[in-house]
């Protein structure tokens, strides 16, 4: 990985420290599906709507993505382990396949994480179109390596007057973006 700071930049740096980034990610698997922490939420939200078995869960979630992408077992059950040993959930093994369900604590672990659980849910839409080749163009996808690497190059010190000015910056942006291009009123004609 390359240090940003570093007064050697490679060939092709901009002088702000934003890079054109051309290609797939991520040595040309594709873009990332889950961010870090969205398939722990996901599986723990699933389990608590229906006890079920490991591989129901990777067809849930085959299905959520209308068949565009199928996590592995490699994923789903160093997953399920994590949840099991932090006590979220339990499985029960029933013809030598563990079903799960979900605790009281996993239960908690989602009350306090039902806005993130939502955001989970809107990013899993918004891959769904990028995996089925609705992907965004390249000079969308530079602009938010560039609004990353930004939030990655700050100082780390957030007084709350800054906090607020990017939060709000960031939702503004975000709301342009959904809202979609003003409509123009058409010019009237002169008779």
């Amino acid at each position: 990985m390359r240090d940003h700071h570093s007064p050697h930049r490679e060939h092709g740096d901009s002088r702000d420290g934003f890079e054109k980034r051309h290609g797939r990610e991520r040595g040309g698997r594709g873009p990332r599906v889950f961010a870090p922490g969205d398939l722990k939420l996901l599986l723990l939200a699933l389990i608590a709507e229906q006890p079920c078995h490991g591989y129901d869960l990777i067809r849930q979630i085959e299905t959520m993505f209308d068949g565009a992408y199928s996590p592995s077992p490699g994923v789903i059950y160093p997953t399920l382990t994590f949840l099991e040993e932090s006590e979220m959930i339990t499985g029960d093994a029933e013809g030598g396949k563990k079903r799960y369900a979900v605790t009281d604590v996993g239960r908690q672990s989602l009350s306090e994480q039902a806005v993130a659980l939502d955001g989970v849910r809107m990013r899993i839409d918004v891959s769904k179109r990028s995996l089925r080749g609705h992907d965004r163009p390249p000079e969308i996808h530079e602009a938010v390596h560039n609004l990353r690497h930004a939030l990655q190059m700050h100082h780390g010190r957030w007084s709350p007057e800054e906090i607020l000015r990017v939060r709000d910056l960031l939702n503004d942006t975000a709301k342009a973006i959904v809202d979609g291009p003003a409509v123009q009123p058409a010019p009237e004609k002169a008779e």
